[in-house]
């Protein structure tokens, strides 16, 4: 499997991830994301970060998008979970089923954000290098 490949594959594990996550978010009773037509802003960052998956992937602004939405997938878990998060007495107390989901898809979403950043960092440098070459036989 190149990188390439696994690039998109982590992207896309961490775009459905973040669905599901955002989907559990704006249902759950009380939860952290507000009801309403502002939740439409994911799907536009979502689509420009599925385009650049997708769509841009192998070049310099493909690997630009992926690093920095990467970035924020790989974080969320941390946002959640810091100091008096989300992960407190009110989350706990809703059965294994809600909360064990919620939880399953900020892991997921963390390991692959942190994936797709490393790998995303690594496809830049290679394109850096590629083009040092090629500067380099002229």
């Amino acid at each position: 499997m190149t990188r390439n490949t696994m690039l998109t594959t982590a992207s896309l594990l961490s775009i459905v991830f973040l669905i599901f996550h955002m989907t559990d978010d704006i249902l759950r009773e009380g939860g952290m994301a507000l009801r309403g037509t502002s939740n439409l802003t994911v799907v536009v960052v979502l689509g420009l970060w599925l385009y650049g998956a997708l769509a841009l992937a192998g070049r310099k602004s493909g690997y630009i998008i992926n690093l920095v939405f990467s970035l924020l997938a790989g974080l969320v878990p941390y946002l959640h979970m810091r100091g008096s998060g989300l992960l407190g007495p009110r989350t706990m107390t809703l059965g294994f089923g809600p909360k064990f989901f919620w939880v399953w898809t900020l892991f997921g979403l963390g390991i692959t954000g942190a994936l797709g950043f490393l790998l995303s960092l690594h496809g830049l440098a290679s394109l850096r290098a590629a083009l040092r070459t090629s500067a380099a036989a002229l």
